[in-house]
């Protein structure tokens, strides 16, 4: 199955630039990589974040549903003289083996439907090591942000705050919602977005029932 993104990521140029996410380097304030720390990027797109993270001294695996994405993200690294672990796979679908110390993403949870939200990030807590780092951005609904240009009819709605719901007992070391300029469709917009990053208190949760959340779709 040919990726959406595919034809988005095929051009010379890239996509969303070349400039990481601002998760980025709080990432790095947190969790400098004084030991060798590996880091998972979900849904890295062409490699913005995961050739930020490799520069900066970690052992980065990375994937995307993209095969074009996946391919300049390598090419990226390898200009920059890194090397990232990556290879192509879906986030509703790939699992993680083993624990990372810091699991990031961002621009990609639109993805999951809600039904299958608890069951996933259930996972990622428990693949990540004790005291690691949970990285996360989901963009949400505002009703006066108009939908962006590029936006697809699978894209699935968040609503504020909703991201914080499923590490309501990790340590939350840094939560904003913030709206952003956007250029990816060439169209200028808005996004509204919840960046959060979450730290693993002792390397286990209880299981909880999943909070109650009414969304329209």
């Amino acid at each position: 199955m040919v990726d959406p993104y595919d034809a988005r990521y095929d051009g010379p140029g890239y996509y969303w630039g070349r400039a990481p996410s601002s998760n980025c380097c709080r990432v790095l304030q947190l969790m400098p990589p004084d030991r060798p720390l590996r880091l998972l990027d979900i849904g890295c797109g062409e490699g913005r974040d995961a050739v930020f993270f490799a520069r900066n001294g970690y052992l980065v695996t990375a994937f995307d549903a993209s095969s074009r994405g996946v391919e300049k993200a390598r090419q990226f690294a390898e200009e920059a003289g890194v090397h990232i672990d990556s290879f192509v796979a879906d986030i509703n679908e790939y699992r993680i083996d083993l624990p990372f110390d810091v699991l990031f993403s961002t621009g990609v949870f639109q993805y999951v439907p809600q039904e299958s939200r608890e069951a996933l990030f259930e996972h990622y807590r428990e693949r990540t090591a004790p005291g690691g780092l949970n990285a996360f951005s989901a963009l949400v609904s505002k009703p006066f942000i108009p939908r962006a240009p590029d936006g697809e009819p699978s894209a699935h709605r968040w609503i504020s705050g909703e991201l914080l719901t499923y590490y309501r007992d990790w340590k939350i070391e840094y939560s904003v919602e913030e709206i952003f300029d956007c250029m990816s469709s060439g169209v200028p917009h808005q996004h509204a977005i919840n960046r959060m990053i979450a730290r693993n208190p002792d390397g286990g949760l209880p299981k909880m029932p999943a909070p109650s959340l009414s969304q329209d779709r």
